[in-house]
């Protein structure tokens, strides 16, 4: 077959990009913590309203830190989605304490929050919700029920910048916030991340944290004579090259979320008739959220059918992805953490999840050559 090659994913760039890059090496500041840094940072704290943004290497690296900063560690209990990739839960085993997985919505695949609640325990002490393609989890209910537990709620909002749950940022809702920019991600310096700080009495302490354990940003905001070493830390600083590229893809987020958004929407009325056929399910959006466009994801009535489809994207030179195995399924699932209930919806949906290509400068040809396929093995009876 014969079509335009669609690719899964593509990074959207402007030439702003390489003109910052170029300064930043010119400037001769490449370490973290400078201006470029410092740019970002306050880009982050005014479009999320977030107390204080702290680059990081990866949205990794800033789950990392939140759990950190959380004070988690052995004998603790965190509740957090099977579907998700597995940092969510490393950085939790990482601290000495135990995943608890637990089952997700079938139209959002985010955690359900009536699985959290059952999930509580006297050792309860975080629960991470993870914002599934940039679609924002029922953070009322989720931090409801982590306030009666007496546990904080970190938000994995990897995939969420750019969207929001009641007019609110996703990752500044709970009290830590996880952000991303890896080259998949909406806006992206290839890797990095933040961590978003929601309240203020952790900000001195996650600036200690953040830069190995020192009190150096006091220093260079002249509040000390010298820095010294305060407390436990690490290396979490991106450069100011990846900063300054970053800079540039923030002033364009808004432009990239609306194209992105846009393809969703195409999407999603042009795949209505293979939904009512029984073809395949659509995400859902719950009311009074925004998402980003990030995943356009859809869930076939089978696992065979998924492969067929997958079968001829690829003869049609279009690239689709599946998604996560389970964390509780998999091997250091079990071996790190313990399920709490059944997990009928992520075993019956992640073997027939499918993320379809979606990318800023996606064309229209690309776009109906996409569900022209699916439209075609929906009429082959699969």
């Amino acid at each position: 077959m014969s079509g335009p090659h669609v690719p899964f994913s593509r990074p959207s760039s402007s030439e702003e990009e390489h003109r910052r890059v170029l300064a930043a090496l010119q400037e001769g500041h490449l370490q973290g913590g400078g201006p470029w840094t410092d740019v970002c940072e306050a880009w982050l704290e005014s479009s999320t309203r977030a107390v204080k943004a702290l680059l990081t290497t990866s949205g990794t690296s800033a789950l990392e830190l939140a759990v950190l900063l959380a004070g988690i560690g052995p004998g603790d209990e965190v509740i957090m989605p099977s579907f998700t990739f597995p940092s969510t839960a490393n950085c939790v085993v990482l601290r000495g304490a135990t995943p608890v997985f637990v089952d997700s919505d079938e139209g959002t695949m985010n955690i359900d929050p009536v699985r959290v609640r059952a999930a509580v325990t006297s050792r309860t002490a975080a629960v991470i919700p993870v914002h599934y393609a940039g679609t924002g989890c029922d953070m009322d209910a989720i931090c409801g029920i982590a306030r009666d537990a007496g546990a904080m709620v970190i938000e994995d909002a990897a995939q969420a910048v750019c969207a929001s749950w009641q007019g609110r940022s996703l990752g500044a809702i709970g009290q830590l916030g996880a952000l991303s920019f890896h080259v998949s991600k909406n806006v992206s310096c290839g890797e990095g991340g933040a961590l978003l700080i929601n309240e203020p009495r952790l900000v001195e302490r996650a600036e200690i944290l953040w830069e190995k354990g020192t009190d150096r940003k006091r220093f260079l905001r002249g509040e000390v004579a010298k820095y010294r070493w305060r407390d436990v830390g690490s290396s979490f600083l991106p450069s100011e090259v990846l900063a300054a590229l970053l800079s540039a893809q923030m002033e364009r987020a808004w432009d990239i979320t609306r194209a992105r958004v846009g393809l969703w929407d195409r999407y999603h009325g042009s795949l209505a008739p293979l939904e009512d056929a029984g073809f395949l399910r659509r995400p859902t959006v719950p009311a009074g959220c925004h998402h980003n466009g990030h995943i356009y994801f859809i869930t076939l009535r089978s696992t065979a059918v998924r492969e067929m489809v997958v079968e001829e994207m690829r003869r049609a030179s279009i690239m689709v992805q599946t998604h996560y195995v389970p964390l509780h399924s998999a091997p250091a699932g079990r071996r790190f953490g313990r399920a709490h209930g059944p997990m009928d919806v992520v075993d019956s949906v992640a073997p027939r999840l499918l993320r379809l290509p979606l990318f800023p400068d996606m064309t229209p040809e690309q776009h109906a050559v996409v569900v022209g396929v699916l439209q075609r093995v929906a009429g082959m009876g699969g």
